[in-house]
């Protein structure tokens, strides 16, 4: 009987371990099935996720005070943190996907390592290979995107070409519609980009090649169907002054009203270089914060709220109704109708950028042309006003649209300097 039993307890006992083996197998398993089917495969193409608030140049040096920098980097709501981050060497590199990683943010990384060498992790959404390359290079970036593909798939190669502001010895060819075309038909980039900083003195207004250069973006990201970022300014460096918010505010509305799926500052440090005399741009260059910091806080924490709504849109065209237009005639074929204004406000001066929603809804970027002055119009929309929905920037929710002055005829929209306010209309 005892052996009896014995034999019962120790078929028992083998028969429960087989099964937690066999369970804890079939975790293992599984996991490693995730694991395997979520690996992206060799000559898999980067897919943006989320809008890019890029931190460009940091110049602090990765000391015990790197993890506090990194989590202010995140506290001023960026999303993108660019390399190189205390020098191009594999180590540093891991210092700045972990740091990215801790803190909720993704890492385009900048390494002089052989690619099979380049670190690789979940903050990883991919590697710099060129800035403002030559039409010359054209050919060898193709093949370094292609290296990149096949040993970190999913990764973007990031690339950025000139503005259009560029000479053709620089660019290599005669014109700005040549340079961008030559270069996506020679690199299949899964991202355009550019740098354009235009400048804002009361003798020199460059605000229209902004928009010219952006235009040239939006024209070639919809021919291509893929996203374009561009880098901005928001230091004195140069002939540029130092921006003031509304200025900041203008250059990232105004890329967004264009269809932008990406705006990146220039700089979040400040470079010890001959251009930078006076120093400060978001951090001076003993780390700590200038004003342009808890600006971009502001500006970020709106953009951020509506970035998955913008990510969603494509742009369908854009409207410029400038001081001695008649709004009407200029928005024709537009969801905004009419802009009208009291007698007491300055003319209209307005940007405007249409979208299709993926759900098939459309919608409207109304943005304030001027940065100098707030903009109160009365706006008419080709459907009634109570179908208009808005996207809510202090919590990314769809909202009514709200009438900043009830007690006026008509819908009255309050728009701050340089800003802008992105209106959900039902499909036509």
């Amino acid at each position: 009987m005892d052996v009896f039993l014995g034999q019962k307890c120790e078929l028992k006992y083998n028969t429960v371990m087989s099964r937690r083996f066999l369970c804890a197998f079939l975790v293992l398993f599984l996991n490693g099935l995730s694991t395997w089917a979520a690996a992206p495969k060799a000559g898999a193409r980067f897919v943006q996720d989320r809008f890019c608030i890029g931190a460009f140049w940091l110049t602090f040096p990765m000391d015990k005070d790197a993890d506090q920098r990194f989590a202010e980097i995140a506290e001023a709501n960026f999303t993108v943190v660019y390399g190189p981050v205390d020098g191009f060497s594999v180590e540093a590199v891991k210092r700045h996907l972990a740091l990215c990683e801790k803190h909720g943010l993704k890492a385009i990384a900048h390494c002089r390592a052989p690619v099979d060498q380049w670190p690789d992790g979940p903050a990883c959404w991919g590697y710099r290979l060129w800035d403002e390359p030559p039409a010359k290079m054209f050919g060898d970036l193709a093949k370094r995107l292609a290296e990149v593909r096949k040993l970190r798939p999913g990764r973007l190669g990031d690339i950025n070409l000139y503005p259009d502001y560029a000479k053709p010895h620089q660019m290599g060819v005669e014109t700005y519609d040549e340079y961008v075309s030559l270069f996506l038909a020679t690199v299949d980039v899964d991202v355009l980009c550019m740098d354009h900083y235009p400048i804002f003195k009361p003798q020199q207004d460059s605000r229209h090649r902004y928009c010219r250069n952006l235009e040239t973006m939006r024209k070639f990201s919809l021919k291509k169907g893929i996203p374009f970022w561009n880098y901005f300014n928001t230091a004195p460096f140069g002939p540029h002054t130092d921006p003031t918010e509304a200025q900041i505010r203008w250059q990232i509305y105004t890329s967004i009203a264009y269809g932008a799926k990406g705006v990146n500052y220039f700089t979040y440090g400040t470079p010890k270089t001959f251009e930078f005399p006076k120093g400060s741009s978001i951090l001076r260059r003993d780390g700590t914060r200038t004003r342009h910091w808890h600006q971009a806080k502001r500006i970020n924490g709106a953009i951020k709220n509506i970035g998955s709504t913008l990510m969603k849109l494509t742009n369908t065209g854009m409207y410029r109704v400038e001081p001695k237009d008649d709004p009407a005639k200029v928005l024709k074929g537009c969801p905004i109708t009419n802009l009208k204004r009291a007698a007491v406000d300055p003319l209209p001066d307005y940007l405007i950028g249409t979208f299709n929603h993926a759900d098939g809804r459309r919608a409207v970027m109304l943005n304030n042309y001027r940065f100098a002055y707030t903009a109160w119009p009365t706006v008419e929309f080709d459907v009634p006003t109570d179908q208009v929905r808005e996207v809510d920037q202090k919590t990314g929710r769809v909202v009514p649209i709200y009438d900043d002055s009830p007690n006026m005829e008509g819908l009255q929209v309050s728009l701050d300097a340089g800003a802008g306010r992105l209106f959900l209309l039902p499909r036509k």
